[in-house]
């Protein structure tokens, strides 16, 4: 029965995965340099890989030239059955179209990665995790100069003829394992790997600086991050200058479970005693 389980749960990430890539892969459009798989059901005379021309003609037995460049993989569909019906080849053509690779297709990404830059789609599938890796990866560095490595991507493009946005954090992807959220990725898409949260600590504790905030983290751990107080340092001294939307800065008195938030400034005083 377990293995049952896992077989029917493996079996449903696969489609899951394979339905993304036909949605996203529908939205595409042919261009020049693309490999395409033409399938003309019943027809295995128009069968076969077809290259898209930088004019974005494709070669069509018998029909001869057929112009998908800028069409979506439907309508490039469409266009050949019509083709090949004007012309009396095959009566109701079914026709499908898969791109094999998207030399046309390219995405752009930046923010914290190795090397930022635009890209080329050579995969039928590529997802956001494929695409941060083709850039170099995210960036890592060391919390007291300031600047700490990218935790959520944030994804720009077009879906089903919409702008699209969505704001992906990658520690779901790799610690909680939520794979739905490792999008399929289609040309135009913009990728920026954002900077993660950070905290400023100085006054009394051990090692002041910046630092990153983790998930739900609280004053009682960004002092366990920054070392602790030293022997002259309170915790009833601790303070949050805590800057609005409008630029408004505001002091706080937190305790030591008050959660910190992105770019907060965390003091501890010395103690009076």
């Amino acid at each position: 029965m377990l293995k049952q389980g896992l077989i029917s749960v493996l079996l449903w990430t696969l489609t899951l995965g394979h339905a993304h890539a036909a949605d996203t892969l529908q939205d595409y459009r042919l261009g020049g340099g693309d490999l395409i798989h033409l399938t003309v059901f019943q027809n295995p005379d128009f069968t076969g890989d077809r290259r898209v021309s930088e004019s974005g003609d494709i070669t069509v037995p018998l029909v001869g030239a057929v112009r998908v460049g800028n069409l979506t993989v439907q309508e490039a569909e469409e266009k050949v059955a019509e083709k090949l019906s004007e012309g009396k080849f095959v009566v109701k053509p079914q026709v499908s179209i898969v791109p094999i690779q998207m030399k046309s297709a390219q995405i752009s990404v930046m923010g914290l990665v190795g090397k930022p830059g635009r890209y080329q789609l050579d995969a039928r599938f590529t997802r956001l995790t494929d695409a941060i890796s083709m850039a170099g990866g995210v960036v890592q560095t060391a919390p007291t100069v300031g600047l700490n490595g990218g935790d959520r991507v944030i994804l720009k493009g077009t879906r089903d003829g919409q702008p699209f946005t969505k704001v992906v954090d990658l520690s779901d992807i790799f610690v909680r394992g939520l794979d739905e959220l490792d999008l399929p990725v289609t040309g135009g898409d913009t990728l920026y790997v954002a900077r993660a949260p950070q905290y400023y600590v100085y006054g009394e504790v051990q090692r002041p600086g910046v630092y990153k905030i983790e998930r739900d983290m609280t004053v009682r751990q960004a002092l366990a991050q920054a070392g602790g107080l030293t022997p002259r340092g309170s915790q009833n001294g601790a303070r949050i200058f805590r800057k609005a939307n409008n630029g408004v800065e505001s002091e706080l008195q937190p305790g030591l479970d008050e959660p910190l938030q992105d770019n907060d400034t965390l003091y501890f005083k010395q103690s009076v005693f």
